[in-house]
C-alpha cells in the first residue's frame, strides 16, 4: 500500500508539474486578418501577382520588393505590454562589426517567460501556417527569433539577409511613439540589373505592435538607419521563417580597380614634401626593423608641416568634384575626381605614386617595391613561386609546358599601386564582402589622413583589420592628422572602415563634419 500511495503521489506531482508548465504560457491572440479566409486568399493572390493590397490593419506593398505590414499584430494591449516588459529584462550583448552596432539578446527559442513563450507559439504555429499558405510553400517549424535594442548611433547597414534556409524575415516593433527624425527606419532599396542595391525607395518608421515581413531574395536589400534619438530605445523582435530558398542568380563580380606602375619622379619630390627625419637612412633602418616585427607602423608628422597645411586647406575647396562610391552593400563614401584636384593636392597624390616614394616604402618595409631594393634569398623566392603555383591550381588554371618556360624566364613583376583621395562624413563606411575575400592577396596599405583634428574613436571612420571569416579584430588604425599608416596584410586578412555616425557632427549643430585621406595599396 505504501508503494502504491507513493506512486499516486508521484503521479499527482507530475500532473501538477505539467499544469504549472502549461499555465506559464500566456496565449497570444493575433490580429483578426490572419484568421479571415477571404483576406488570406486576397493576400496570396496579390503576393503572387506582385500587386498592392490593403485590408484593415494589413497592407501588402510590392515596391521595391514584396513586403507585408500588419499593424496591431497582437490583439491584446495587456499581452503586448507584458511582452515588452519581459524582453527589457533580458540580458543583452553588445554587437559590433563592419555591418552593425546594436545590442542583442540570446536566441529566444528556449526562454520560459510566459509572454515570450506565447508569442513564440503563435508565430511559429498558427502564423507560420498562414504565411506558408500565402506564399504557397512549406515552412519549417524552426524557431529563429531574438530581441534587439537599437539606441543612439546604433545601425544595421545594407544587406539582403540571404543565408541558406532563410525564406521569410520578420520584425515586430515594441517602440515608444517614433518619428522619422528619430532615425532607426527600415529602409528598402531598389536594385539594378546586376541585383546590386541602388538607392532607398521606401523608409518604414517603427511603430508599436507592428509586424513587417518580406521574402529573403536576391533583391531584398534593406537596412536599419542610424538611430538619432538620444533617449528612445528601438526595441524589436526579429528572426526568420525557414523553408526552400528562392533561386539566386550568379553574384555580380565588379571589375578590379586598375593598378599602375610608379610615376617617373625623382627624390626631389621627397625633399620638398617629406619630413627630413624620414629621409635619414639610419632612421629608415629603425623603421624597417619595427615594421618587419609587427607588419604595421604609423609615422607621425610625415609631411612637412607647411605642405600638410596647404593640402588640408585645399581639400575643403568647392572646386573638387566628389563622386559617391557604392553599391551600399559594399561601401558608401566619396572619392575625388583626379581631374578636379587643386594643384597641391594633385602633387601630393603624385608623390605617393612616384618612383622615389616606391623606393622609400621599400626602405621602410623591406618589401620589393623598387628594383634597387635588396633581393630576397633563394629560399624566399622559391617559397613565393610555390605560393603562386598553389593559387593557380586553386583557381583551376592550367599551365602548359610553354607557359611554364615563359614564367621561368620572364622578368620580375613590376611593382604597382592604386590610390584614391577619399572624403568621410556621417553615413560613410566600407563593408566586408565575399568578392573581396576571394580576391584577397598580399598587399601594403597606406593611409594618410587630413582634417581629423579632435576626431574621436566613438565617431567611427577608423580602419579595422580582421582575419577572413573571423570577427576578432587584428588591428585598428585610427585617423590622425599627418600620420602615415602602413599595414602589410596577407591573403587571409581583410579590412573595413567603420560606419561614421552622427556624433561626428558638431553637438547641437547641423554643421557637416568630415575628414579626408589618401588611400593607396601597393603590390610587389
Amino acid at each position: 500500500m505504501a508503494s502504491k500511495r507513493a506512486q499516486n503521489e508521484s503521479g499527482n506531482a507530475d500532473k501538477r508539474k505539467k499544469k504549472n508548465k502549461k499555465s506559464c504560457e500566456e496565449s497570444a491572440q493575433l490580429c483578426p486578418g490572419v484568421d479571415d479566409e477571404q483576406v488570406t486568399r486576397a493576400v496570396k493572390e496579390a503576393w503572387s501577382r506582385r500587386t498592392h493590397y490593403s485590408e484593415g490593419d494589413l497592407e501588402l506593398d510590392c515596391h521595391p520588393f514584396p513586403h507585408c505590414i500588419i499593424r496591431n499584430f497582437l490583439s491584446s494591449a495587456t499581452f503586448t505590454e507584458n511582452l515588452q516588459r519581459e524582453l527589457l529584462e533580458l540580458n543583452f550583448h553588445e554587437k559590433s562589426n563592419d555591418l552593425y552596432k546594436f545590442k542583442q539578446s540570446d536566441d529566444l527559442k528556449k526562454r520560459k517567460e510566459p509572454h515570450i513563450v506565447g508569442l513564440r507559439t503563435a508565430l511559429f504555429g498558427r502564423f507560420r501556417s498562414w504565411l506558408g499558405e500565402v506564399l504557397g510553400v512549406e515552412l519549417e517549424p524552426t524557431v529563429d527569433i531574438s530581441c534587439a535594442k537599437y539606441e543612439h548611433t546604433d545601425v544595421l547597414l545594407c544587406h539582403d539577409d540571404e543565408l541558406e534556409g532563410r525564406r521569410v524575415a520578420f520584425i515586430l516593433y515594441l517602440v515608444p511613439p517614433w518619428q522619422s527624425s528619430d532615425g532607426g527606419t527600415l529602409d528598402l532599396y531598389t536594385t539594378d540589373s546586376n541585383f546590386q542595391p541602388q538607392s532607398i525607395a521606401k523608409s518604414l518608421v517603427p511603430s508599436w505592435n507592428t509586424l513587417i515581413l518580406f521574402e529573403v531574395s536576391p533583391v531584398s536589400f534593406h537596412q536599419v538607419s542610424e538611430v538619432l534619438s538620444q533617449d528612445k530605445c528601438r526595441l524589436s523582435l526579429s528572426g526568420w521563417f525557414h523553408g526552400p530558398s528562392l533561386e539566386r542568380p550568379p553574384r555580380h563580380i565588379e571589375p578590379p580597380i586598375p593598378r599602375n606602375p610608379h610615376l617617373p619622379r625623382d627624390e626631389t619630390v621627397l625633399l620638398e614634401w617629406v619630413n627630413p627625419l624620414y629621409l635619414d637612412i639610419s632612421y629608415q633602418e629603425q623603421i624597417q626593423v619595427e615594421f618587419e616585427d609587427s607588419s604595421e607602423i604609423q609615422l607621425k608628422d610625415f609631411l612637412r608641416e607647411e605642405k600638410f597645411r596647404e593640402v588640408s586647406e585645399a581639400l575643403r575647396l568647392a572646386q573638387i568634384q566628389w563622386i559617391k562610391r557604392d553599391p551600399p552593400n559594399k561601401r558608401c563614401y566619396e572619392v575625388a575626381s583626379l581631374g578636379s584636384l587643386p594643384p597641391c593636392v594633385s602633387v601630393c597624390w603624385e608623390l605617393l605614386h612616384s618612383e622615389a616614394f616606391f623606393l622609400l616604402l621599400s626602405n621602410f618595409t623591406g618589401l620589393h617595391l623598387h628594383y634597387l631594393c635588396p633581393a630576397d634569398d633563394e629560399d624566399e623566392s622559391k617559397e613565393k613561386e610555390e605560393e603562386q603555383q598553389e593559387d593557380q591550381e586553386a583557381a583551376g588554371s592550367s599551365t602548359t609546358a610553354s607557359d611554364a618556360n615563359t614564367n621561368t624566364e620572364k622578368d620580375p613583376s613590376t611593382p604597382v599601386c592604386c590610390g584614391e583621395v577619399r572624403r568621410w562624413s556621417a553615413g560613410s563606411y566600407t563593408l566586408l564582402h565575399d568578392a573581396e575575400a576571394a580576391r584577397a592577396e598580399y598587399a601594403l596599405d597606406l593611409v594618410l589622413p587630413f582634417g581629423c583634428t579632435d576626431w574621436q574613436s566613438e565617431f567611427g571612420g577608423f580602419t579595422c583589420y580582421v582575419a577572413n571569416e573571423e570577427d576578432e579584430e587584428l588591428l585598428t588604425v585610427y585617423p590622425e592628422d599627418n600620420s602615415l599608416a602602413l599595414v602589410y596584410r596577407d591573403k587571409e586578412t581583410l579590412k573595413f572602415v567603420k560606419h561614421v555616425n552622427h556624433k561626428s557632427s558638431s553637438a547641437g549643430s547641423s554643421t557637416r563634419r568630415e575628414f579626408y585621406d589618401f588611400s593607396f595599396i601597393y603590390y610587389e
